[in-house]
C-alpha cells in the first residue's frame, strides 16, 4: 500500500511558477511509474506528465516546455516544476503512483488546488 501526499499549490499570477511536491509513504522505487493529472471544472481529469523508474518522461502537448516532472527515491518524492503559468493551468492537481506489472496497484493523492489568476 502506498499513499501519496501533494502539497505545493495555491493562487499564483499568470506568468509565475510553482512547485508541487509528491511525498510517497511508502517505497515509490523504479517499480513504480509516477504522474500528476489535473482535473479543471467541469473536465475530465487529464495527464499532466509521468516518469517512469528509469526517469523516462512523457508531458502533455498544452505543458511541453513549462512543466518539467521529476523524482528522487530515496526520498519517495515526486516534483512537478510549473513554470509560465497561464489561466488554463487552473486545476486540481493529482498525483499517481501504478506499478509497472500489477495494474491493480495503482494509488493516487488527495490532490492539490492550483489556481492561476491575476
Amino acid at each position: 500500500q502506498v499513499q501519496l501526499v501533494e502539497s505545493g499549490g495555491g493562487l499564483v499570477q499568470p506568468g509565475g511558477s510553482l512547485r508541487l511536491s509528491c511525498a510517497a509513504s511508502g517505497s515509490i522505487s523504479s517499480i513504480y511509474t509516477m504522474g500528476w493529472y489535473r482535473q479543471a471544472p467541469g473536465k475530465q481529469r487529464e495527464l499532466v506528465a509521468s516518469i517512469t523508474g528509469g526517469g523516462s518522461t512523457n508531458y502533455a502537448d498544452s505543458v511541453k516546455g513549462r512543466f518539467t516532472i521529476s523524482r528522487d527515491n530515496a526520498k519517495n518524492t515526486v516534483y512537478l516544476q510549473m513554470n509560465s503559468l497561464k489561466p488554463e493551468d487552473t486545476a486540481v492537481y493529482y498525483c499517481r503512483a501504478n506499478h509497472v506489472i500489477i495494474a491493480t496497484m495503482t494509488y493516487w493523492g488527495q490532490g492539490t488546488q492550483v489556481t492561476v489568476s491575476s
